[in-house]
């Protein structure tokens, strides 16, 4: 089993140097003229991480295969991109998403918008640093924090040999194994028969309720479909490579054919939570679905299956660390030197790339033993709650440019509850009002309200100054 892990890492790293060829410009690390090969392969990787996989199985183990919905909704998400989004934030021609709101609002906008989504993928990062830790310490036996500083160490590395051509290229092996060890397990699982030498009938091993796609609840499905079209339209990870594609309709297919790649992956993971549940039913942690399973597979098996895991965590990870790097160069570094050259701008993205993954991992380090940091990602997803309304403001208001001071002051608001309600469920239990009302949902309704409190402010006070200059 470890071989086949240690031999997927070798495979890694080799392609990250054989990417380092094509890394010698800026457009590297931004990836401008991404063809839809490329596209997908960078896109679809940062949407497969470590929720995908045993999130799901552990969705799968307690609900059934309604826990899919989670990727489900992501595709979902990411196809209202391809639809009403991509064309459109493709013909911008920009490279980050706070540099659409500077587009539309102003650069100021764009630089706290830039703060904002630093933040997001930065704690993002955190928990890929956390899980690649468990999961490293399960397979080579080392401690959890030697495993965080090793294995960040290799995806720090490979990003920055090749930049979002390393991203790319490694995504579609990770993107590979992902599907074959899944598919491979639930083949060998449809066919395992016990020690009493009795295989099991899947189809009617469970109560109904694990068959059903709504199990799990619609206030989940809900929340989890709005969660994936706001991070779909906003996160700067997933909608780097579409902002990187060569032309408008690689930008929309490409998008289109990542949707069709992540949707269905949870299916299969959610299958494997189902069998873990036949084979272990009274597991102390559903979070143990995928790891118990393990157990029961052949070695060459389950070396996939923990490849696979790896894979889902590193392809999430490294276009985290890519998109924070190139958030700092082209919103606040560039965003004051209008006339950096090539190279500079280069040893910048690389930069603060490396000190990005260095970030992440010392956080994840501090915060390992944190129970509440679930809690700080979940704030940090909220954030972007705010970024999408203001750009749908932005595009659906056409040719009145929204208020820079309005939109600071909606990030702002959003931030504050967003944070009121991490640190409330951290603190209580539950999300203050009703559960039901989730960080998301509190975050989408203060942007909402703030903004059009701001605009309404705004155009009042500019009806009366115009108002006494024709006096």
């Amino acid at each position: 089993m470890i071989y086949i892990v240690i031999l997927y890492l070798v495979f890694t790293m080799a392609i990250g140097f054989f990417a380092k060829r094509k890394a010698n410009t800026s457009r590297a690390f931004s990836g401008v003229g991404l063809g839809i090969f490329m596209c997908v392969a960078a896109g679809a990787g940062e949407w497969m991480g470590g929720t995908a996989t045993t999130g799901v199985a552990e969705y799968g183990y307690l609900y059934g295969i309604s826990g899919a919905w989670y990727t489900i909704a992501n595709g979902l998400g990411i196809m209202v991109l391809a639809i009403f989004f991509a064309k459109l934030y493709r013909n911008m021609n920009v490279h980050t998403v706070p540099e659409i709101v500077g587009g539309y609002i102003g650069k100021k906008a764009q630089a706290t918008s830039s703060v904002v989504l630093l933040i997001v993928m930065i704690f993002v990062g955190v928990s890929q640093m956390i899980a690649v830790g468990s999961l490293g310490s399960q397979l080579f036996g080392l401690s959890i924090n030697t495993s965080i500083i090793i294995l960040g160490l290799v995806v720090i590395l490979y990003t920055l040999l090749g930049g979002m051509f390393a991203v790319g290229y490694t995504n579609v092996m990770h993107l590979i194994i992902m599907y074959a060890g899944m598919v491979i397990a639930i083949i060998f699982l449809m066919n395992y028969k016990s020690d009493a030498g009795e295989a099991v009938e899947f189809a009617n091993a469970l109560p109904d309720s694990y068959y059903s796609f709504t199990t799990i609840g619609w206030d989940k499905i809900s929340s989890w479909i709005i969660a994936s079209i706001l991070g779909a339209c906003t996160a700067q990870a997933g909608i780097q490579p579409v902002l990187a594609a060569k032309d408008a309709k690689t930008a929309v297919r490409s998008s289109i054919i990542i949707a069709l790649i992540v949707a269905p992956f949870g299916i299969l993971t959610a299958i494997l939570g189902m069998f873990s549940r036949i084979y272990f039913p009274e597991l102390a942690s559903a979070k143990l679905a995928l790891p118990s399973l393990i157990r029961i597979l052949p070695d060459w098996i389950s070396g996939f299956v923990m490849a696979a895991l790896l894979a889902a965590i590193l392809s999430t990870a490294s276009p985290i660390f890519l998109a924070c790097g190139t958030l700092f160069t082209r919103d606040i570094f560039i965003t004051g030197r209008p006339d950096t050259h090539d190279k500079k701008e280069l040893f910048v993205s690389k930069i603060a790339t490396v000190i990005a993954g260095l970030i992440c991992i010392s956080l994840a380090l501090l915060m390992f033993n944190f129970s509440a940091v679930l809690d700080i990602v979940y704030f940090a997803y909220s954030l972007r709650g705010s970024l999408f309304i203001i750009i749908l403001f932005a595009i659906l208001s056409k040719k009145a440019k929204l208020s820079e001071v309005g939109t600071i002051v909606s990030i702002v608001m959003t931030a504050a509850v967003g944070l009121f309600w991490a640190t409330y469920k951290a603190i209580v239990g539950q999300y203050p009002i009703s559960n039901y009302i989730s960080g998301t949902y509190a975050a989408v309704v203060t942007a909402l309200i703030t903004m059009i409190v701001v605009e309404f402010i705004s155009i009042r006070k500019t009806k009366i100054r115009e108002k006494k200059i024709n006096q």
